[in-house]
């Protein structure tokens, strides 16, 4: 059973392994295309949500308004594979840790190698936050540097973790849907909807969490 239930987090138990994967780079239909004479509505709507999110982006990253465009970017890769991964028979990339530790390893190694180079009196500042008692710098010390060695582990479970606890309920309600009486139906099918609509509300919120704690890495950092 448990391996039954798991098994929809593993692209290899699918037929059509390849095809799993490319589910990750579906974000690529949807961006806007140059040749329709006529704006899309999904044109238009990626274009407000885009504006929306690099508003909010620049009010953090004041100093490096370039980054924006990176975590943008990053954002709708999320976005959407987190939508798509709602889909039916469609493997969820960012319920996988290798996809989620990939992105987050990466980014904070190159914030990490970045900031130490060029802005290492300030990381040092933010070692010791400020009004701490003399006795306990030392040990903040441990904690911020612990807490900083580990953010590209919480970044990548949180994602992965949100993903994985939906799916899971879903195909918990899924696979108990045969078996309820007739009766139970009309209550397991607004159960589905509900659970539905929750899982798009965390698969947005999910994708615009992962890209703020970036910029506010990105902000520590360069600040």
């Amino acid at each position: 059973m448990m391996t039954n239930l798991f098994s929809i987090f593993d692209p290899t138990t699918s037929s059509m392994f390849a095809i799993n994967w490319l589910a990750a780079f579906s974000f690529l239909f949807v961006l806007p295309l140059s040749f329709w004479v006529t704006n899309q509505r999904y044109h238009l709507m990626l274009n407000k949500l885009s504006s929306y999110i690099t508003t909010e982006f620049k009010v953090v990253v004041l100093k490096t308004p370039e980054i924006v465009l990176m975590v943008l970017a990053l954002f709708i890769f999320i976005f959407v594979n987190n939508l798509t991964g709602l889909l039916p028979f469609t493997f969820t990339a960012t319920a996988h840790m290798a996809v989620t530790v990939s992105m987050a390893l990466p980014l904070w190694m190159a914030l990490i190698i970045y900031g130490w180079s060029h802005n290492t009196s300030n990381l040092l500042v933010h070692l010791v936050p400020n009004g701490t008692p003399t006795i306990l710098m030392p040990l903040m010390v441990i904690i911020e540097t612990i807490s900083n060695l580990i953010r590209p582990l919480t970044l990548a479970v949180r994602l992965a973790a949100n993903m994985i606890a939906g799916h899971l309920l879903i195909s918990l309600l899924t696979g108990a849907t045969p078996l309820a009486p007739m009766s139970a139906m009309p209550i397991l099918g607004s159960a589905q909807l509900a659970l539905e609509g929750l899982e798009i509300a965390v698969a947005i919120i999910q994708a615009y969490v992962f890209s703020v704690l970036i910029t506010l890495y990105v902000s520590e950092t360069t600040s």
